[in-house]
């Protein structure tokens, strides 16, 4: 058999089972209305064909069925589950693709893997990971939940008292490379995929290790946030330094800005996104640039030096006076 199986037997390895039921059977089953099990299927990123084929599984129908569960609870309403299902099938969409870009690079192992001759090299050894897998992505996801209410929490208690729940004041950072478009003509496909992933590797981590969080990448920029400007001005320097250490990655520019932000879907937005945006256009190379309340925040602080520079006009924002951001005295 060809090593490049084909949708049917690479279903059947990763789903648990074959597809049995077309979507009528399958939303008779569940017990959920054909009308939310559509909006469900679609918020999680899936071609919902009704052309009577058996394209859905028991895991499918059981999946169905406790959505249906929590909604006679009244734990969450529709909109709440669509909301939830669009958030899950756009995370874990990404980190398929992400996984599977891993594994399939990987040399195969003497004999092809567990079930390899059957369902192909690659399929295989998804298979073979699949319980390890969710064991750590169980895990991984109550720590991030924990986390993730934590930081919450904490921004409750520093919001006004008639702050909308999802609206309140945090550091936003924005850090690019510089020269990003030079070095994507300059670079093959390969090299600058190399960087785009060095980049992002490193900043990710350097940004979680100082307390921060990571809200998207962009290919050549990162957008992190963080509760205090300390842990914002830390993760800007050290991205600063860190970058640097990496033979063949380029200089960043970092924005911070602080201010009332509002979080949605894992994403934030809002003025104060918009000033540290601007602010990292304004930023020389390795260089970064904190607005006038970052600046206040951290006064007083001999870990850290801020500089004013020359106001800037910034378009829809008005003026703003940028500060230099690097490391004071009492740094590490």
């Amino acid at each position: 058999m060809s090593p490049r199986s084909d949708k049917s037997e690479i279903d059947s390895a990763l789903l648990g089972g074959p597809a049995r039921y077309t979507r009528d059977e399958a939303v008779a089953r569940s017990g959920v209305s054909p009308d939310l099990a559509l909006r469900l299927w679609r918020a999680l990123g899936f071609a919902a064909k009704n052309d009577g084929q058996a394209r859905f599984t028991d895991a499918d129908v059981e999946a169905l069925r406790t959505v249906s569960t929590l909604l006679d609870a009244g734990v969450v309403d529709e909109e709440a589950a669509v909301r939830l299902a669009r958030a899950m099938g756009q995370s874990l969409a990404r980190m398929a693709e992400w996984q599977v870009s891993v594994l399939a690079t990987l040399p195969d192992s003497e004999g092809g893997g567990s079930g390899a001759e059957e369902i192909g090299p690659l399929p295989a050894r998804a298979k073979e990971l699949l319980p390890a897998m969710e064991s750590l992505m169980a895990t991984v996801w109550r720590r991030q939940m924990a986390a993730a209410a934590s930081r919450t929490l904490s921004a409750w208690e520093s919001a006004k008292d008639d702050t909308a729940p999802n609206y309140y004041p945090m550091v936003v950072g924005f850090a690019d490379l510089v020269s990003y478009t030079t070095l994507s003509r300059d670079l093959d496909e390969i090299g600058l995929a190399a960087l785009v992933e060095e980049f992002e590797g490193t900043s990710a981590d350097l940004v979680s290790e100082s307390g921060g969080r990571l809200v998207k990448t962009l290919g050549d920029e990162i957008l992190y946030a963080a509760g205090t400007a300390e842990a914002a001005a830390e993760i800007a320097l050290r991205l600063a330094e860190g970058i640097k250490t990496h033979a063949g990655v380029p200089d960043i520019r970092v924005g911070l800005a602080y201010g009332p932000v509002l979080a949605v879907l894992g994403d934030v937005f809002g003025t104060t996104v918009n000033r540290a945006s601007r602010l990292t256009s304004f930023a020389q190379p390795g260089t970064i640039l904190a607005d006038q309340d970052v600046a206040n925040l951290l006064k007083g602080d001999a870990r850290y030096e801020l500089v004013g520079v020359r106001e800037r006009h910034a378009h829809g924002l008005g003026r703003i006076r940028p500060y230099v951001l690097r490391r004071g005295a009492d740094g590490r």
